[in-house]
């Protein structure tokens, strides 16, 4: 699926025709839909405004193999990561090759229609082992992400686009790649050097940059990626606002920034050269290859996953076809003692510690601590999981009358029975069931938290993927403490205040967590206890001091 895109200096170079998007348009009421995730909406304005040409579509599945086993195209261009539609076993049975699928965005709004042509079951592990280098979700988080979050069929075929994804905020600097070679024309820029930035500047990165863009000779082309979904997400306001900062601070027109949604997959080589395709679609003449930047870890301060040199070796080659030269910085523009990983970036804002100013231009700390405030100034959430009759309720309340005679935030208290009633009452007790009262408390628990208040959560959250969803929500905000109930199932049986397990084990109920469903235990939450022998008072006790001595608590 490399057909080249109609017009590639167009901002909607896979667009529908006026007659044609009427005509789709009036198709839609019998076509099946599907709401694209915050990903999947990245991946398909991309398509349509041109920055993956020659992309036409998604993938069919000769280019996927092909793509996955020698980075090309069936066509023998290069081309490193699978572009394609993942969908669960529920929208597949409504699809065969053949038939139309609405793309809509997250308010149902279609975006484009793809023409499917094929549909296959992938098997995710061969390809994270191709694309990362690892199936192992611990050894890379782009392994774990990926593992949790894709579908269990692939859909390839040709896109029609009715209508670009809406944007409301920085319109000015979201432009597509015909917009951006326009300016570079209106500003006489010959030469462009693109290089992706997925955090906020450091001063690291501007003399990086000043010395490869003199190197090259090149102006210089900042791209700052952006998620689609950005309702609640502060963390995307604040990064654009560094990253302007950043480049109100080069001489004249030397350097400009553009907003495009482009997943970091910190895939290494395969996603420096997905970055230098996007680049040169963009108009840039140069891409620069930061491999700290690309690695999971290179940022860090920890043993990188990709070996040093790897990334630029393996652009060499394919660079040269798409057009594009590769600049690798020079370690004494990019000092390691210069640069601040995120982690203790991050640390020193929670924890209210100075910046070193050899790394944070003043500017930007400021626009991060005003984003950011330390821990004690933050909203968290408390999230307390293990079987009924571990102490999840008691210990929610107990911590719910501290808080509120702290009086520093506003406090919720979300217990499992109470949510179930008033905000999951329709749902039962299946495992997909589960996962949707687990998100629901996550999302109630991110808004908490976001505004800066405390949100006590004591479901049973059985399972460690939704978890995770909840954790990844609410840390988007604030602070997340996983506090696990260790308490044995047999003690938690001796208790049964609910009569629950009784009714259980004389076969009057079914779906009970512990005796005919499934707990996984956490595996790394911040805070574990046994009740069995520790009374609500100082388990309470345990919670509170963890609180104070990481800062959550004044």
């Amino acid at each position: 699926m490399d057909n080249q895109v109609a017009d590639n200096d167009s901002p909607h170079g896979l667009m529908a025709t006026p007659e044609r998007a009427k005509e789709l348009t009036a198709l839609a009421v019998d076509l099946a839909s599907l709401t694209l995730s915050p990903d999947q909406l990245c991946d398909l304005e991309l398509l349509l405004n041109g920055a993956f040409a020659p992309l036409a579509g998604y993938h069919a599945r000769a280019d996927y193999e092909s793509v996955l086993e020698l980075q090309r195209l069936g066509s023998g261009r290069p081309w490193p990561l699978p572009i394609c539609l993942d969908v669960d076993a529920s929208v597949r049975a409504r699809l065969e090759p053949g038939a139309l699928l609405a793309l809509r965005d997250q308010e149902g709004f279609m975006l484009a229609v793809l023409n499917v042509e094929d549909i296959w079951r992938p098997d995710p592990r061969r390809e994270a082992r191709l694309v990362y280098g690892t199936d192992d979700p611990g050894a890379h988080p782009g392994v774990d992400k990926f593992l949790a979050a894709t579908g269990e069929f692939y859909l390839g075929g040709r896109v029609e686009g009715l209508h670009a994804p809406f944007h409301f905020d920085y319109r000015e600097l979201r432009l597509a790649p015909g917009a951006a070679r326009g300016l570079f024309a209106r500003k006489g820029w010959s030469k462009a050097l693109g290089f992706t930035c997925s955090r906020a500047p450091q001063c690291a990165d501007e003399r990086m940059l000043l010395d490869a863009a003199g190197r090259a000779g090149a102006k210089i082309l900042l791209f700052s990626p952006v998620s689609q979904s950005l309702l609640g997400n502060p963390e995307h306001f604040t990064r654009v606002r560094c990253c302007k900062r950043f480049i109100e601070r080069f001489p004249g027109d030397l350097a400009a920034l553009v907003l495009a949604p482009l997943r970091v997959r910190a895939a290494g080589p395969r996603q420096a050269l997905l970055e230098a395709i996007v680049h040169a679609n963009y108009g840039c003449t140069h891409t620069l290859i930061d491999e700290r930047r690309l690695d999971p870890f290179g940022e860090s301060g920890q043993i990188p996953f990709y070996a040093p040199g790897e990334t630029l070796a393996a652009m060499a080659g394919p660079a040269r076809e798409i057009g594009i030269a590769p600049v690798s910085p020079e370690q004494e523009a990019y000092p390691e003692e210069t640069f601040l990983g995120a982690a203790a970036l991050k640390r020193r804002l929670d924890f209210d510690e100075p910046v070193p100013a050899r790394c944070l231009l003043p500017e930007i700390e400021a626009e991060l601590r005003r984003a950011y405030p330390p821990r004690s100034g933050q909203g968290f959430t408390v999230f307390i999981t293990g079987l009924s009759g571990a102490g999840k309720s008691t210990l929610a309340k107990l911590l719910y009358v501290k808080f509120m005679e702290l009086g520093d935030r506003p406090v919720s208290l979300l217990d499992g029975d109470i949510v179930r009633k008033n905000l999951s009452s329709e749902l039962t007790f299946s495992q997909e069931h589960r996962f949707l009262n687990i998100k629901r408390i996550g999302f109630v628990a991110g808004e908490i938290t976001k505004n800066r208040g405390i949100a006590i959560c004591a479901p049973i959250a059985p399972y460690r993927d939704a978890r995770r969803a909840a954790r990844e929500q609410v840390e988007a905000y604030g602070g997340f403490i996983e506090v696990y109930l260790s308490t044995p199932l047999a003690v938690c049986e001796r208790r049964d205040r609910k009569g629950i397990y009784a009714k259980a084990r004389a076969g009057k109920m079914t779906g009970v967590t512990g005796i005919d469903a499934p707990y996984e235990p956490p595996q790394a939450a911040e805070i574990v206890l046994d009740t069995t022998a520790c009374d609500v008072i100082e388990t309470a006790r345990r919670v509170i001091d963890y609180l104070a001595e990481n800062r959550y608590l004044a």
